[in-house]
């Protein structure tokens, strides 16, 4: 059994995706609304993924869900799925280590956050490997590990052991402030943003431009969109502050629609228009 900590968008795609593996979850959220759309949402994510054939032949693993922290004491591994907070994260990972066995593997699931700052929170900085998965979870075969610089091989092997069986494809990278992906997505996706701002181009032009010229497979005003604008603000709030670069700080449109609730597809509205699709 592994256990989720977060039930929010990640951590019920992460659900689905080891649940539609066959593994078991425990996914654990302190607010009880949150757990229990999240188990909902994840039975939609498992009937999509079989629909897509993103899913091997076997029977799902079963799902518990929880508001105790305590019912992650018997896992084998631990992710942590909550906001992009440094604090927040350093705060669940150190009572995390109360929880779990010695020797557990913890796992942050962060965009962008150094591993090595948030092992400063946990009893033994060995046991903690970052793994940024991609949404939605179920439907993207390939995910970037963060090795930090006291992370132990048993973790890092237990880890990708996980995604082997989940039928992920692992990159393992240095840790740095937004690692890979996030380094280099999240500002592109702030500049289109700022393109839109500017009056240059519309987001739907923006999108079909950068699809149709430079292969980008879905345009980086959708993919903000299904990141959640509010997560990708926090995410380059983090990158601004670790890296020093003024310009990878959110831009004023994707604060407003922050500010506005149009978070994306999660909401019905954020760059685009999903209120007739979830309709």
């Amino acid at each position: 059994m592994i256990a989720i900590f977060g039930a929010g968008t990640m951590g019920a795609g992460i659900a689905a995706l080891a649940l539609g593996h066959g593994v078991p979850v425990t996914l654990v959220d302190l607010d009880r609304a949150t757990v229990d759309d999240a188990a909902t949402r994840v039975r939609g994510h498992l009937r999509h993924g079989a629909l897509l054939g993103s899913f091997p032949d076997v029977a799902p693993g079963g799902l518990t869900t929880a508001t105790d922290p305590s019912a992650a004491a018997g896992a084998e591994l631990v992710i942590e799925a909550i906001v992009e907070d440094a604090h927040a994260k350093a705060e669940l990972l150190a009572g995390l280590c109360g929880i779990v066995a010695p020797g557990t593997p913890l796992v942050s699931n962060t965009s962008g956050i150094p591993i090595d700052e948030l092992a400063r929170a946990v009893t033994d900085p060995a046991d903690l490997v970052g793994v940024h998965f991609m949404n939605p979870t179920w439907l993207i075969g390939t995910a970037e590990v963060v090795r930090g610089d006291r992370t132990g091989r048993p973790a890092l092997d237990a880890v990708l052991a996980l995604l082997e069986r989940l039928g992920r494809k692992a990159v393992v990278v240095r840790d740095a402030p937004g690692f890979v992906t996030s380094r280099l997505l999240h500002p592109m996706i702030n500049d289109a943003a700022r393109v839109v701002q500017e009056g240059t181009a519309t987001a739907e032009q923006v999108d079909e431009l950068m699809r149709g010229c430079l292969g980008h497979p879905t345009g980086p005003l959708l993919t903000g969109d299904l990141i959640g604008l509010d997560n990708l603000a926090d995410a380059l709030r983090a990158l601004a502050d670790r890296t020093g670069i003024a310009s990878h700080a959110p831009c004023e449109l994707l604060l407003a629609k922050v500010a506005a609730g149009h978070l994306g597809r999660k909401s019905g509205q954020g760059f685009h228009d999903y209120r007739k699709v979830l309709s």
